[in-house]
C-alpha cells in the first residue's frame, strides 16, 4: 500500500504530503549516500526547528548525498501502518527508514525519547544497536539532549556533540568510504570515533555501584576516553538555506527564521544552552540582509524571525531592526524577535518593537527576589523591570507576560511569595496608562540540566511542585492576576531522563511497549503508564531527582562540552554566595576556558549602519490605486487534494507573493492580500475548476500572471486560465452558481444505481445524520441537489450546495472514506 491509500482516513493529511516547495528529492542514482533526518515530533513542530532545515540543506548541497525527512506519525496514522504492515516511510521518495544508510534523530526535548523508539519500531529497524546487522541503517542522534545521550545509549549507533554543519558531512564521508571497502559495521564505528564531536557509546563501558551510583565509565578503545564537543569557528561561512522549505499547512512557526547569532555569555546558572553554545559567535548584518532578502524571495514569507538565544544582545540590533523593518514594511513583511532580555530593551529598541509586537510582551525575571537572581547570575535587577514594564505600558503594550522558575537552589517561601509582589507591581507600571493593564505570570519547575553549575542539585518532588504551584495560584488570584504553569508530572519525567544513564534504557522500552507515546503533549501523556514501566524495571524515578555529590561520577562525565568540570563547580560555590560573574562579551573574561583566542573565539559585529538591498516600487495607498481584476482558474491534483482549504488559500497567498503579482492590500490595522476564493473543497477531493479572484493595482495581463504562478506552484497544483474582468464583479463565492463533481464508480457499478438516483431525485427530503467530533449533525442531502447522472463508468452531481462526499457516499452505500478513495473530482462550475 502506498501512504495515499491512508491520508483519507486520518487527521491532518497535509503532515504527510512531501513535495512542497524547496523540498529536495535526488536520482538515486547519482546518490552514493542516503540520509533520514528524523524528528520525533509531528510535522508542524519539525518543520518549524531552524537547525533541521540547516542540516536539510548542508547535506543536500553535497552532490552525493540525499537527505529526507521524517516525522512522527500521529497516532492515527501509526495505526494504520501498524495494521497495513506498512514501514515508516520518508517525505521525499517515500523510502522505508530501514533503507536509508543513515537515520538521524535530532533531540530537543527529552519527552520526545518514546517516539524515536517507536519510529525505530515502525521502520522495520531493531531498537537495539546490539541487534543490528549490516544491513541496517547507523542511527545517530544530535542536538541539546545528546549533550547526555546515556539514556538512548542502547538504541544509538553514535551521536554528534555540539554544533553539526561540518561534523555530519565527515559523518557521511565516512560512510561513503566504509561502503566502497565493504567494512563490516564495527569497523565503521572505530572509523566513526575518530570524528571530532562523534560519541560511539558501545566504546564505553559503564559500571554501577549496588545503590545505583557510577562506580566507572571505562572507555574500551584507547586514546578514546572522552568526546569533546564539535565547535563551529565561524557562523558567517557556515551554510545557511536560503530556499526555505514552504510547508502546506500552517506550522508551529510559519516565517522566515534567522539565526544571527550563536551562543551567550551572560552566564544563567540554571541554562544549559548558554554554557554548551559558547562562545557567542554573531552573523554580520551584511549576510543576515542577504539571508533575508533571498529567504523571501523564494518562500513568500509574511514574517521575519531574528533569532539567537538572546537576540537583543546582538551587536547591531537596533539598527539592523529598523533597517529591516524600513526595507520590507511596503511589501507588508513584519520583523520580530521572539527572545527579549530586561538588560538589553533600550529604548530605541523598544519603539522598533512595538512596531510589530502589539499584543503581549514577555519578559522572564526567572526569580522573584534580587537575591535569588544573584544566585542563579540572572544580572537584572527589580528597579531594571520595572523600568522596562512601565516603558512598555507607555509604549501601549496591554498585557505583559512574566516567566518565573519554582524549585531554584536555596528558594525559600519568601521567594515564593516575592513572585507574587513582583508581578502585581509590574501590573501597578500599568496604571494610568490607555487602554488597561494586565499581567499573566506563568511558572515552571527548575530541572538541573548537564554541563551547568546546577548540574548537582536536586530537582524538587512532584508533590512540592504541586504544593507551590498551588499556593501561587491562590495568592495571584487574590490580587486579580492568573497563573499558568507547567504539568508537574512533566517536568518530574523531564528531570529524571535529563540526568538520566543507561539503566534507563530498560524503562523507555517498557514504556513504549505500554503504549507512551508523545508524551510532551498533555493530552497524551498518560503518567500511570510511566509508573508502570518504572515498577516493571524495579526503579525509582524520584532517585534520579536527587541531589548529586560534588565528587560523585556523572553519567555525562565522558561528554567534554569545552567548559571543565571545574569551572562548572566554581560557579555553583559563587551561586552559594550570590557573587555575580561577568558577562565576558562587556566584561573582563570569566575564564571558562571554551575559548582558544585564535580560531575558536567570540566573534561579534561592530556597532554601525547595516547595508541593505534597495526597496522595491513603492506601492500606492489603499483607494488611492487604480483597480483590475484577473480570474484564474486553478487544478489541485494528486496528493495536493489533501491539502485543506485554509491551507490552499495560504500557499496561494505566497505564490503571489513570490511571483511579485501587483495585488491590491485592504486597509487597517492587519491589511491582507484582495484574494477571493470559492467555496471551500472538501479535503480529498481533486478538482480543475478552481476560481480565484485577484485584485490587481496595477494592469497585469491573465496569461503573465498565469505563468508567474505555475512558476511558484508547488507540485499538484496549476493555473490552467485566466481572464481579465472589470474590477466591480462579485467574488466567486457569490458569481458561482452550480458546481459539478464526477464520480469515478467502483467495478463492477452498484446494481440499480441508476434506480437510487432517480428516487433520490423524486424526493423532497432525504434527511441523514453525521458524526462531526463528538456531536451528531442532522443534514438534508437533497438540499442543494440541482442533478444528478451516470455517464463512462462515473456518477455526476451537481449541486447548488452541499458536500460531494457525503452524498456520495450515501448514492453508493459506502463510507466517506471509501468515497474519497473512489475518486471524486470538481469538474466545473456554473455562473449566475
Amino acid at each position: 500500500m502506498a501512504l495515499n491509500d491512508f491520508l483519507p482516513r486520518i487527521a491532518r493529511p497535509s503532515r504527510y504530503l512531501g513535495g512542497e516547495l524547496g523540498s529536495i528529492r535526488k536520482n538515486p542514482g547519482q546518490v552514493e549516500v542516503t540520509f533520514a533526518l528524523a524528528f520525533p515530533d509531528v510535522y508542524e513542530v519539525g518543520m518549524s526547528h531552524l537547525g533541521f532545515a540547516i542540516l536539510y540543506h548542508a547535506l543536500n548541497s553535497v552532490k552525493w548525498i540525499a537527505a529526507e525527512r521524517v516525522y512522527a506519525p500521529w497516532p492515527d496514522l501509526e495505526k494504520e501502518l501498524r495494521k497495513a504492515a506498512e514501514p515508516l516511510p520518508s517525505l521525499e521518495s517515500e523510502r522505508p527508514l530501514g533503507r536509508f544508510d543513515i537515520v538521524g534523530f535530532t533531540l530537543q526535548y527529552e519527552l520526545s525519547y518514546t517516539n524515536i523508539v517507536t519510529m525505530l519500531d515502525l521502520s522495520g529497524i531493531p531498537r537495539r544497536r546490539d541487534a543490528r546487522t549490516e544491513g541496517d541503517p547507523l542511527v545517530v542522534v544530535g542536538g541539546p539532549c545528546a549533550f547526555n545521550p546515556e539514556p538512548l545509549a542502547d538504541f544509538i549507533d553514535c551521536a554528534v556533540i555540539g554544533d553539526a554543519e561540518e561534523a555530519v558531512i565527515e559523518l557521511c564521508e565516512a560512510v561513503r568510504a566504509s561502503k566502497a571497502t565493504g567494512e563490516s559495521r564495527s569497523a565503521l564505528l572505530e572509523r566513526l570515533a575518530s570524528i571530532e564531536g562523534v560519541y560511539v557509546p558501545a566504546f564505553f563501558e559503564v559500571r554501577h555501584f549496588d545503590d545505583g551510583r557510577i562506580e566507572a565509565i571505562r572507555p574500551l578503545h584507547r586514546g578514546y576516553d572522552k568526546v569533546r564537543r564539535r565547535f563551529l569557528a565561524d557562523l558567517e561561512s557556515a551554510p545557511y538555506p536560503t530556499d526555505p522549505i514552504v510547508p502546506f499547512m500552517n506550522t508551529v512557526h510559519d516565517r522566515v527564521a534567522v539565526e544571527i547569532a550563536r551562543g551567550c555569555t551572560r552566564g544563567c546558572r540554571f541554562c544549559q544552552a548558554g554554557y554548551i553554545y559558547r562562545p557567542v559567535r554573531e552573523r554580520s548584518p551584511e549576510r543576515i540582509a542577504e539571508i533575508i532578502e533571498k529567504s523571501l524571495g523564494a518562500s513568500g514569507y509574511e514574517e521575519v524571525s531574528l533569532l539567537s538565544l538572546s537576540t537583543g544582545d546582538y551587536g547591531c540590533i537596533e539598527p539592523l531592526l529598523k533597517g529591516l523593518m524600513a526595507r520590507y514594511a511596503e511589501e507588508k513583511v513584519a520583523v520580530s524577535f521572539p527572545s527579549l532580555r530586561v538588560g538589553s530593551l533600550t529604548p530605541g529598541l523598544m519603539e522598533e518593537i512595538k512596531k510589530v509586537r502589539k499584543t503581549g510582551f514577555t519578559l522572564a525575571p526567572e526569580a522573584g527576589t534580587e537575591r535569588l537572581r544573584q544566585v542563579i547570575n540572572k544580572g537584572i535587577t527589580e528597579e531594571d523591570l520595572l523600568e522596562t514594564t512601565r516603558a512598555a505600558f507607555t509604549l501601549g503594550w496591554r498585557i505583559i507576560k512574566l516567566y518565573f522558575m519554582i524549585g531554584l537552589p536555596t528558594e525559600t517561601e519568601e521567594d515564593l511569595d516575592a513572585i507574587v509582589e513582583l508581578s502585581a507591581q509590574v501590573k501597578r507600571t500599568g496604571k494610568g496608562t490607555s487602554g488597561g493593564a494586565d499581567v499573566n505570570t506563568s511558572v515552571s519547575t527548575f530541572v538541573p540540566k548537564p554541563h551547568t553549575p546546577f548540574q548537582w542539585e536536586a530537582q524538587i518532588a512532584m508533590e512540592e511542585t504541586l504544593r507551590r504551584q498551588e499556593k501561587l495560584r491562590n495568592a495571584l488570584r487574590q490580587k486579580k492576576l492568573r497563573l499558568k504553569w507547567h504539568d508537574a508530572r512533566l517536568s518530574a519525567l523531564e528531570g529524571v531522563f535529563a540526568r538520566g544513564d543507561r539503566r534507563l534504557g530498560a524503562v523507555l522500552e517498557a514504556a513504549v511497549d505500554l503504549g507512551c507515546r508523545f508524551d510532551g503533549w498533555a493530552d497524551h501523556f498518560d503518567y500511570e503508564r510511566w509508573q508502570e514501566a518504572f515498577s516493571r524495571c524495579g526503579i525509582d524515578p524520584a532517585w534520579y531527582l536527587r541531589e548529586r555529590a560534588e565528587e560523585e561520577i556523572l553519567p555525562w562525565d565522558h561528554i567534554d562540552c569545552g567548559l571543565p568540570k571545574e569551572y562548572l563547580l566554581a560557579e555553583r560555590r559563587r551561586s552559594r554566595s550570590g557573587a555575580y560573574t561577568p558577562d565576558c562579551r562587556t566584561e573582563a573574561c570569566s575564564g571558562c576556558g571554551v575559548c582558544d583566542f585564535e580560531e575558536l573565539r567570540m566573534r561579534l559585529v561592530e556597532h554601525g549602519e547595516v547595508p541593505l538591498p534597495e526597496r522595491p516600487e513603492e506601492q500606492p495607498l489603499p483607494g488611492d490605486e487604480e483597480r483590475y481584476k484577473v480570474r484564474l482558474r486553478l487544478r489541485k491534483s494528486g496528493k495536493a487534494r489533501f491539502v485543506g482549504h485554509l491551507e490552499f488559500m495560504t500557499l496561494f497567498h505566497r505564490a503571489v507573493r513570490r511571483a511579485g503579482l501587483p495585488v491590491r492590500f485592504s486597509a487597517g490595522f492587519h491589511p491582507a492580500p484582495r484574494i477571493s476564493f470559492p467555496d471551500a473543497l472538501p479535503t480529498g477531493v481533486e478538482s480543475d475548476a478552481e476560481i480565484i479572484d485577484l485584485e490587481l493595482y496595477r494592469p497585469w495581463g491573465a496569461r503573465e500572471t498565469v505563468e508567474a504562478l505555475n512558476h511558484e506552484l508547488p507540485e499538484g497544483f496549476c493555473a490552467l486560465e485566466g481572464a481579465a474582468l472589470h474590477w466591480k464583479t462579485p467574488s466567486p463565492s457569490v458569481s458561482i452558481g452550480e458546481t459539478v463533481y464526477r464520480v469515478t464508480l467502483p467495478t463492477p457499478a452498484p446494481p440499480g444505481l441508476a434506480e437510487r438516483l432517480r428516487e433520490f431525485l423524486a424526493q423532497q427530503e432525504v434527511p441523514v445524520q453525521r458524526e462531526k467530533g463528538r456531536q451528531v449533525q442532522r443534514l438534508d442531502l437533497r438540499a442543494g441537489v440541482v442533478d444528478l447522472a451516470l455517464e463512462d463508468g462515473a456518477m455526476i452531481l451537481t449541486l447548488a450546495k452541499g458536500s460531494p462526499v457525503f452524498l456520495a457516499a450515501h448514492l453508493l452505500q459506502v463510507s466517506p472514506e471509501e468515497a474519497r478513495n473512489l475518486g471524486i473530482r470538481k469538474v466545473g462550475v456554473v455562473f449566475r
